[in-house]
């Protein structure tokens, strides 16, 4: 580490390895970050075991614990009383302890500059939400937001699943502009970095000339890698697919579970879901219900990113059938692993996933998605040469564009320039 580099000051609420995928958003650019430059890490206390656990503080950083949990873990556990069917709502309700914390690190770090520390720069990675507006510019110090994934609506033809994840919560995100308008966090931010074309449009006009685009989410290539395409798929080697995501409505899993239900007679297709949530009972009995819980294997114990590798190598495909999905880590993750992908066209998967590495489902409702999905088992069994290509595709990309390194890369540089130019 050069000591000539500038001094970060890196805001990650959320911030751990192996607690979540926005904690692990946190993480990558603290671990990452801190081989670079003299970092000073703010987050949250509940982090501290995490962190700690992983090597924290890592050599030539700080870490500086804020706590609020008189106040976070009351809010939690009244979030998830109130939205037992919901995580995504109790999310939405516990992330406003965010604004309490953001108070406290301002607080803590003027008094530390008091006593005589100080930085050339900030950076907010953690939360990755527009809402999170931050008030660390009034430290007199340039500002980099994000990468920021939001903004995005309710898609317009899966009422019945928006219905069950509380749908009408949603709403509530658009307080965040009047908080951001409160703070001046994008107002006094000089560089924004937005992951998608949804982000970009919901930020204000005036401050859109200081977005760089930016994906939130990266992918770690050094443990999603690439492997063999298993034999291909036919009569006596079942298709194989795998999906990794939470058990909750809006992710689609009913859709996919009847998709294979209407192949059942035709095609010898496998499911592989890994994640856990509250749909999980409801799940299995829909499998069984529908004739084909010997095709689905749920695996929902918290596995290491090693071992989800491991599982996205040995299917022929990965589906993520969810109907609003904002980012999608888990796409270049599987991309990563040199293995088509599918998605439904609709958020953050559109600018994602096409014909070169998969296949974009039609966001026009739930039996388009089934058809979609019927449609690509067969194509991948008919030919299964021309998927295992979209999977080295995916491969490339994942390479060249998605890449933790290429990410940091890119934001040093955006903090040089800065600085350079007394931004």
């Amino acid at each position: 580490m050069n000591t000539q580099e500038p001094r970060l000051l890196l805001s990650a609420y959320q911030c751990g390895p192996g607690m979540g995928s926005v904690s692990q958003i946190g993480w990558h650019w603290y671990s990452r970050l801190a081989q670079r430059l003299p970092v000073t890490l703010l987050t949250h206390i509940r982090n501290r075991a995490a962190l700690e656990a992983a090597g924290a503080p890592l050599p030539g950083s700080e870490v500086i614990y804020i706590d609020t949990e008189w106040f976070a873990g009351p809010l939690y556990r009244l979030a998830a009383r109130l939205f037992r069917q919901s995580q995504h709502a109790v999310f939405l309700v516990s992330s406003a302890d965010f604004y309490v914390y953001d108070a406290a690190a301002l607080r803590e770090v003027r008094r530390r500059r008091a006593a005589g520390a100080d930085w050339d720069i900030v950076h907010a990675v953690t939360p990755v939400s527009p809402m999170a507006a931050t008030r660390l510019h009034r430290l007199g110090r340039p500002v980099v937001l994000g990468p920021w994934n939001g903004g995005l609506g309710n898609p317009a033809h899966f009422p019945d699943i928006m219905r069950a994840d509380a749908a009408w919560l949603y709403p509530v995100r658009k307080l965040g502009g009047l908080v951001d308008l409160l703070a001046g966090s994008s107002r006094n931010a000089a560089a924004i970095l937005t992951a998608t074309r949804a982000t970009l449009a919901s930020i204000a006009p005036r401050h859109r000339s200081r977005c760089v685009p930016m994906l939130e989410n990266g992918v770690d290539l050094d443990i999603f890698a690439p492997g063999p395409w298993p034999e291909a798929p036919g009569p006596n080697r079942p298709l194989r697919l795998v999906f990794v995501g939470r058990l909750v409505p809006f992710k689609g899993i009913t859709m996919l579970l009847e998709a294979l239900q209407r192949v059942a007679g035709e095609l010898a297709v496998e499911a592989v879901l890994i994640g856990n949530g509250p749909l999980e009972a409801d799940l299995r009995a829909e499998a069984a219900a529908r004739g084909i819980a010997d095709r689905v294997r749920f695996i929902t114990e918290n596995l290491p990113a090693e071992a989800v590798a491991a599982e996205m190598r040995a299917a022929h495909l990965f589906c993520l059938p969810s109907v609003r999905e904002s980012g999608g880590a888990v796409l270049l993750e599987a991309m990563a692993c040199a293995r088509p992908v599918t998605a439904v066209a609709f958020g953050g998967p559109a600018e994602i996933v096409d014909e070169a590495v998969g296949r974009a489902l039609p966001d026009s409702g739930r039996e388009a998605v089934v058809n979609g999905l019927i449609d690509v088992f067969r194509e991948v069994i008919a030919q299964p040469d021309a998927w295992r290509a979209r999977g080295e595709e995916g491969l490339r990309r994942a390479r060249e564009r998605y890449g933790w390194e290429a990410k940091v890369d890119a934001a040093v540089d955006r903090y040089r320039r800065l600085l350079a130019r007394g931004a």
